[in-house]
């Protein structure tokens, strides 16, 4: 009995020390500052971290403990936020301007500081204030604790691809700009891979991103769609991709030859390179849903050079037949074939008990052009606006809603954000842009309070005001399972019985269909105030958004501890 007593003893030992030495802590620092690079034929200044487009990779273990000291030195008010990362109390630390936090001055810094709980994956952080994330971004990588292993065969070598989106010029200004006219952003002149355009922009001959591969290598590229305001297709000449993670979830290994990858999406492929040695362009352009809107209709390319090819300046290599810019069935097909692996590592079922459903209506909209301006926005001498549910979010100026919330501040917010539509309507009929009251959304910092471990569900209908858009819509602090995804009007009399209770997939973004909608469900375990949001940058700072209070739980280890001290201040 006493060896019996002493072997557990030992392999307890053993597993406390083995999880004491996979947990580490990560520290890094960002200077941001201007920083003047050549592009499109040139010089630019954009802001940056450390000197870098895209700004350093971060790169740890699930378990492990980040510190990120932020030194601004750039000109504007400036936040970091760690997307896809939950925050498991540590709200203070995610990053959106006015929601978290009040911005980091310029000669300010501040300390982010955090832990990767039961995540691993593909992550990405970005300045969640105005457009700065045009320039100022990165990848996260968090590999499996140590010890542990990848739901599928270790991979040669893993690479993090950034897709990102370029400006002639600053896009501060030119955002400032949009915002006080009440039109739509001026569209970029570039998208990119991992910084570069790629050879099919001027002056960009040598300005591509090259891949070298070893012909039979297995190989994990980690991608990300870094722009600003564009989903993207994204295809490999003659390779089959097999997808492995979306939004650093397992899913079912999913064999197909393009990818779309919506703004702020991060989907995990690995690539075999099983063909023919030589080169391989790979390539990007957008995924533009809405009818009659102008977008950058550019592609980007970089390439993959098979080791022992010729150069690829001196043979042309393939290049991949990209989909229609407005190829939605191509788009809908690939985002609902994909599904969760059961049982893989972080896996969560389904909750079936639900506490708190909405109706949310998701879209753009019009505001009131203020007396004595001009807007040049649609043309109805109005400003170009977005909302949900007929409610055009307002963040706070004075305080973040994390600090009302926390300190218990009234004056901030108000917990009555509808959860249905005030007036029921064709969503998705464009004959609606004729009633023009319909079109307009009122202001407001309305939000919605939640207990601590509460379901919600939300249907989010996309309609046709203005016009109908594929729009990618992200929530801070959580991820949810999406039980469908279709297009129309949701009728809940038919589309519950699509649901996929069993095996979907699991994200913190989805881009809902255009003129369509889509259903997720999360569980509130996460105490603080958590942004949802479409990713689309032009339309932040215009309404389509709210947020979420999840009150403190029962215990100390479920309720959400005090500010750091060096958190800034408004």
């Amino acid at each position: 009995m006493g060896r019996l007593v002493f072997l557990f003893a030992s392999s307890l030992l053993l597993m406390v020390a083995a999880t004491t030495v996979s947990a580490a802590i990560v520290e890094h620092s960002f200077n941001v500052q201007n920083l003047t690079v050549n592009r499109l034929c040139n010089r630019h200044v954009i802001t940056a971290a450390n000197g870098r487009l895209p700004g350093p990779s971060i790169r740890a273990r699930e378990g492990d403990t980040l510190i990120i000291h932020v030194f601004n030195k750039s000109p504007y008010n400036l936040t970091i936020h760690w997307h896809g990362i939950h925050q498991m109390l540590s709200a203070w630390a995610d990053g959106p301007d006015m929601i978290t936090q009040c911005p980091i001055r310029p000669g300010n810094k501040y300390t982010y500081k955090f832990k990767i709980i039961r995540q691993e994956g593909t992550f990405w952080w970005h300045s969640h204030t105005s457009t700065l994330r045009a320039t100022l971004y990165g990848a996260i990588i968090i590999r499996p604790r140590a010890g542990n292993s990848y739901p599928f065969p270790r991979p040669y070598r893993e690479v993090p691809i950034l897709l990102g989106e370029w400006w002639n010029g600053n896009v501060v200004d030119m955002a400032n700009q949009a915002l006080a006219h009440g039109t739509g952003p001026n569209i970029s002149d570039a998208y990119t891979i991992n910084g570069w355009p790629g050879d099919l922009y001027p002056c960009s001959q040598n300005q591509m991103y090259k891949l070298k591969v070893k012909q039979g290598k297995t190989y994990l590229l980690r991608i990300t769609n870094a722009a600003v305001d564009n989903n993207l297709f994204y295809k490999i000449a003659n390779h089959k991709m097999i997808v492995v993670a979306v939004d650093a979830r397992y899913t079912n290994p999913y064999v197909t030859d393009v990818l779309v990858v919506a703004s702020g999406q991060t989907i995990d492929i690995l690539l075999t390179a099983d063909q023919p040695i030589g080169s391989y362009y790979m390539a990007a352009r957008a995924y533009a849903s809405a009818a009659g809107l102008e977008f950058d209709s550019t592609t980007t390319r970089g390439v993959i050079v098979y080791e022992g090819a010729p150069s690829w300046t001196s043979r042309t290599p393939l290049m991949p037949v990209l989909p229609a810019f407005n190829d939605t069935p191509t788009a809908h097909k690939f985002s609902t074939s994909l599904t969760a692996l059961v049982g893989g590592p972080h896996w969560e079922p389904v909750p079936l008990k639900v506490d708190h459903k909405m109706f949310v209506t998701v879209g753009m909209a019009l505001d009131v052009c203020p007396s004595n301006t001009t807007c040049q926005g649609p043309p109805v001498g109005a400003k170009l606006s977005a909302s949900m549910n007929n409610v055009s979010f307002v963040p706070p100026s004075s305080l973040s809603l994390l600090q009302a919330f926390f300190f218990n501040v009234g004056g901030v917010y108000t917990t009555d954000f509808p959860v249905k539509p005030p007036v029921q309507f064709d969503y998705t009929n464009p004959s609606i842009n004729g009633d023009l009251p319909l079109l307009f959304a009122p202001k407001g910092t309305r939000i919605t309070k939640l207990k601590f471990n509460s379901t919600v569900e939300m249907v989010m209908q996309n309609t046709a005001i203005i016009g109908a858009e594929n729009h990618p819509m992200h929530l801070h602090g959580f991820d949810f399972h999406v039980l469908a995804q279709g297009f129309g009007n949701f009728n809940p009399a038919t589309d519950t019985l699509k649901y996929n209770l069993f095996n979907p997939q699991i994200r913190h973004t989805i881009g809902v269909p255009v003129g369509g909608w889509a259903v997720i469900r999360f569980v509130a375990n996460n105490p603080g105030v958590w942004f949802m949001h479409c990713h689309f940058d032009a339309h932040l700072p215009i309404g389509l958004a709210t947020a979420f209070v999840v009150e403190n739980g029962p215990t100390p280890e479920t309720t959400l501890p005090p500010p750091p001290v060096d958190l800034p201040q408004c």
